[in-house]
């Protein structure tokens, strides 16, 4: 894609590209000031298509701003770890992160809607919300409280169901099951019975293949892949109903942003929609030969059961109910994506939903 093409159709030139040639040097330099940020990152430079999304991001900005805006991005643990980068940002420490929002449901479970909740949104779905259902506009209300504005700057697709060391079939089977799992999906599972775990990305292979754990998810099969985890938990399980389109954001500190001249602002807007949309299709590019892969290594796909999905969806209902309860902040958002979600499903059961499963049909009976 030709950069300045895309922030030309994005609205960021148009009439004002003509005026440009009429304007002299200085208010051009006024308007475009030579600026020089830091972005931290929450993941290693590793896990490439999502550390890669913020680089997409500020290489966007940099091109199309003939360099004037320069964002430079820093791998997890470069500037501060990787499950800190928001605090950073609301401390001044650098002016911007790209992050998973839930990573920080501990201090208010209103930053896990920001990026999935078990049984929330789909990617698609998600983005929708974001951009045209007032969810840009409602996370941002929160975050403002957290001193952040917020963007959309990318998505997983629905993730899997994690790795497991002996089959599950029954809700009776994730009894006891030590399991790492991320944020807020722990305290769903550990109503029913599951022992939460948390533990960085590089220390699960050497937990499973001690037995300290039991089981883990990660993310999806381009990513699972490089962690090796098929050698020492076989049975590979989806769907990973907690994260059915968790969104990453590029978070600013809000002065910072405030202080930004508005073509930054817009630009840096664009840069981060055009890095949502890009790694999305990077891994729908990247999973499927991922999941052959992992296949042929040894993994053996198990779909949970009807039982172990109706008991955690149960599970999830309960816990918003206790949150909505007594956190109005959580209620309003949540409430938000509850009823557009509705909707979405009528929609997509209509059309999506009977296409792609024809087309399943034809692929599994060798016709594609």
């Amino acid at each position: 894609m030709d950069r300045r093409s895309f922030i030309t159709k994005a609205g960021l030139a148009g009439a004002g590209a003509a005026a440009a040639t009429t304007l002299a040097a200085p208010a051009i330099a006024q308007s475009s000031p030579k600026i020089t940020w830091r972005v931290t990152s929450s993941f290693p430079k590793a896990l490439d298509t999502i550390y890669g999304a913020a680089e997409t991001m500020a290489s966007y900005v940099r091109e199309a701003s003939d360099g004037n805006f320069d964002i430079q991005v820093f791998a997890a643990g470069e500037i501060v770890p990787g499950l800190q980068a928001a605090d950073a940002v609301t401390a001044g420490t650098v002016e911007m992160c790209h992050t998973a929002s839930y990573y920080y449901w501990g201090k208010d479970p209103s930053w896990a809607l920001g990026t999935a909740v078990p049984f929330g949104l789909n990617a698609r779905q998600i983005n929708a919300w974001f951009y045209f259902g007032g969810g840009n506009d409602l996370m941002n209300e929160f975050y403002n409280t957290q001193g952040i504005h917020a963007m959309p700057c990318g998505n997983t697709g629905a993730q899997m169901g994690g790795w497991y060391r002996k089959e599950i079939n029954t809700v009776d089977d994730l009894k006891g099951l030590k399991m790492r799992i991320g944020g807020f999906a722990g305290k769903i599972v550990e109503k029913l019975g599951v022992v939460p775990q948390q533990i960085a990305g590089g220390d699960i292979y050497p937990a499973l293949e001690k037995g300290t754990i039991d089981a883990a998810e990660w993310v999806g099969p381009y990513d699972d892949e490089k962690l090796g985890f098929q050698k020492v938990a076989p049975y590979y399980y989806y769907p990973g109903w907690w994260e059915g389109g968790p969104a990453l954001h590029a978070m600013v500190n809000l002065a910072k942003w405030n202080e930004l001249p508005k073509n930054y602002q817009a630009l840096l807007s664009a840069a981060s929609a055009a890095a949502n949309g890009s790694m999305m299709a990077s891994y729908d590019h990247k999973n499927p030969p991922a999941l052959r892969r992992l296949v042929a290594g040894g993994a053996q796909l198990k779909p949970f059961s009807q039982q172990v999905l109706e008991a955690c969806f149960n599970a999830s209902m309960e816990t918003y109910g206790e949150i909505t309860a007594s956190n109005p902040g959580f209620k309003k958002i949540f409430d938000s994506q509850s009823e557009f979600k509705k909707d979405a499903y009528l929609w997509a059961q209509i059309s999506e939903y009977t296409y792609d499963t024809f087309m399943m049909i034809q692929q599994r009976s060798g016709k594609l």
